[in-house]
């Protein structure tokens, strides 16, 4: 029997790791894509949940609020 390797097309396509920009195969076989593992992907969660990501606030703020001359 003979071995059929898969063209060229097929192979998996490498990526970095987004948590520890390492090598990560973004394929189905991958369950963790585009983290390279359940760490990288548990790293990544922790760090949404906790708000880590979070864009700065650049609206000024509201002049009036709690100014007694203004009241």
């Amino acid at each position: 029997m003979s071995v059929v390797n898969p063209p060229e097309s097929f192979k998996p396509r490498q990526v970095r790791c987004p948590a520890c920009a390492g090598t990560s195969f973004y394929s189905p076989s991958n369950p963790y894509r585009p983290f390279c593992s359940a760490r990288c992907k548990g790293v990544d969660l922790g760090a949404w949940a906790s708000e880590e990501f979070k864009l700065p606030d650049e609206t000024p703020p509201d002049e009036t609020f709690g100014d007694p001359r203004l009241q």
